[in-house]
């Protein structure tokens, strides 16, 4: 596949998106529940968590890959998926 980004790298960075925002809710509820005023905390430190996961997995995919335009087409998707999932975790838990 040249220069574009496949159905399986969609479909895994999906998945990765969902699995760190269930996390999110999850964790949410749970502070919430618990420990109310450290939600605060809660959401810098998964803020921080979710950027350092982000970063990590576009890193390694630049690193692994052998072509400059896949990596920026993934790069750029990736980063609007980290949008797309701050935003509806934000409006659902907020």
């Amino acid at each position: 596949m040249t220069g574009m980004v496949g159905t399986k790298t969609i479909f895994l960075s999906a998945l990765f998106f969902t699995l760190i925002g269930v996390a999110y809710c999850k964790g949410y509820d749970f502070t919430k529940k618990h420990s109310p005023n450290h939600l605060p905390q809660f959401y810098l430190v998964m803020a921080v968590v979710r950027f350092l996961l982000v970063a990590s997995a576009v890193g390694i995919y630049a690193f692994l890959s052998e072509n400059r335009t896949a990596t920026m087409e993934f790069a750029a998707m990736f980063f609007a998926m980290y949008v797309v999932t701050m935003v509806v975790t934000l409006k659902l838990k907020h």
